[in-house]
């Protein structure tokens, strides 16, 4: 095993604790846990085994459980961590208990206090997951079991781990009623848990990347970047309005360059198996923003991992942009092609925008859009590509820090704006030389 290795291990280990330490103070609030934990909190209420015990015992539970949803070859292929559950269910359990002797202290007296004790421990919860996928080591018994579910029925994984809370809420009202004649351990902050914790983690995710120098070979980042960066590519990201298109055209017929836009729909469809209709009115927004962090973020599966239509084609269009950049040299719009090369060393990254009156008279002229709806619609589009961009790339879109070039189309024209690039271009293929 590796130092690096070894290290993403280490990292998914204090992730665990993190977690366990998150659970029990959102528990210590005494509003409700978290959904995952709300059976074992209400059988640790009338019975002698801490949360930590029945933590373990419900996550072999659902080891043995997994066992019945996966054939021979699946079981096979993913041995490794189908076993890893074992020993992390023990660990889970154990910083449960362990963390909620360390916090014997906490015991808010007015609603007030619980209510701040409950959002701490729903951002310490929600740094643990982020930190969890950062690490991409393992994965723990609840998680796994939902995506044995969603892979034996052909489900999107976000929403077969919300039906597996939700079954988890119902059973632990179902114990509580029947043992202790009332609703205990779930609470309102059971909800706001479940609610809030996926939007954190969204948040939080992108301040982890200093330790990818730490978890990653940097002898293996290089060699990654000498095979996949022979070629210069120019990829462009643009403001509806703002001419990115026509700009990546000019520049493919002065350059002589192939131009990747629309053609993206053709062969992600290919690749996907999706129907082109989706990939259209799909590829370039999330359907609902916060419902998209609610049901995604609150996991612990790392995105590649996700079985959600949307993903499903983020993941597959990366792949044919990496392709194309290997393939060589051309021009990409769009897609989060700047994030998707971000490893590449010889990319040119340009972002397009414009005023609002260029960008209205350019829809009007160019786009056949009338004039009264033109406005509404920039606004539209815009708003999904940055919520599209910033879901998936976890970085601010249009930031300027993030491009080589910020061209604002409506003062210096498409002309202009093409002579720069191309000029650009012409360095790095200098360089190259």
């Amino acid at each position: 095993m590796s130092k690096y290795v070894a290290r993403r291990y280490s990292l998914f280990l204090v992730s665990l604790f993190v977690n366990a330490f998150g659970i029990a103070f959102i528990t210590k609030a005494l509003l409700g846990t978290s959904p995952i934990t709300s059976v074992t909190y209400v059988l640790s209420m009338f019975t002698p085994y801490t949360i930590g015990q029945w933590t373990i015992m419900l996550n072999l539970l659902f080891v043995v459980l997994e066992l019945f949803l996966m054939t021979r070859e699946e079981l096979k292929s993913d041995l490794r961590m189908f076993l890893l559950q074992i020993p992390i269910s023990f660990c889970f359990g154990t910083f449960i208990d362990l963390s909620m002797m360390i916090l014997f202290w906490l015991e808010p007296l007015s609603y007030a206090a619980q209510v701040v004790d409950l959002l701490v421990g729903c951002v310490i919860l929600a740094l643990g997951i982020a930190l969890e996928v950062k690490a991409n080591a393992a994965m723990m018994a609840g998680e796994y079991f939902v995506k044995t579910i969603t892979r034996r029925f052909r489900g999107d994984f976000g929403y077969v781990k919300l039906s597996f809370d939700i079954t988890l809420l119902v059973l632990a009202c179902i114990l509580s009623l029947i043992f202790m004649s009332g609703i205990y351990g779930v609470r309102e902050g059971t909800v706001v848990s479940a609610l809030i914790v996926g939007p954190i983690v969204h948040f939080v995710s992108p301040y982890y990347r200093f330790l990818d120098r730490w978890i990653v070979d940097p002898a293996r980042q290089k060699e990654m970047a000498v095979s996949h960066g022979k070629n210069v590519v120019i990829t462009i990201a643009r403001e509806y309005g703002s001419g990115g298109h026509l700009l990546g055209e000019m520049l493919a017929k002065e350059l002589g360059l192939k131009l990747y836009d629309r053609e993206f729909i053709r062969m992600t469809a290919q690749r996907s198996g999706m129907d082109e209709a989706y990939i259209v009115k799909n590829e370039q927004s999330i359907p609902s923003f916060w419902l998209k962090c609610i049901l995604s973020k609150n996991s612990e599966q790392p995105l590649e991992a996700s079985l959600s239509a949307d993903d499903v084609l983020f993941v597959a269009e990366s792949k044919i942009i990496q392709e194309l950049a290997d393939e060589g040299p051309c021009v990409i719009i769009g897609r989060c092609a700047d994030f998707v090369l971000k490893d590449y060393p010889k990319v040119l990254k340009i972002f397009c925008y414009s005023d609002l009156e260029s960008a209205v008279k350019r829809c009007v002229s160019e786009y056949g859009i009338p004039q009264e709806n033109a406005e509404s619609e920039i606004r539209r589009v815009n708003r999904n590509r940055i919520h599209h961009y910033e879901y998936y790339t976890g970085s601010k879109w249009g930031e300027p820090h993030h491009y080589h070039l910020m061209l604002h189309t409506g003062s210096i024209g498409l002309e202009t704006a093409c002579q720069l690039v191309k000029k650009l271009y012409r360095e790095m293929e200098k360089e190259e030389k």
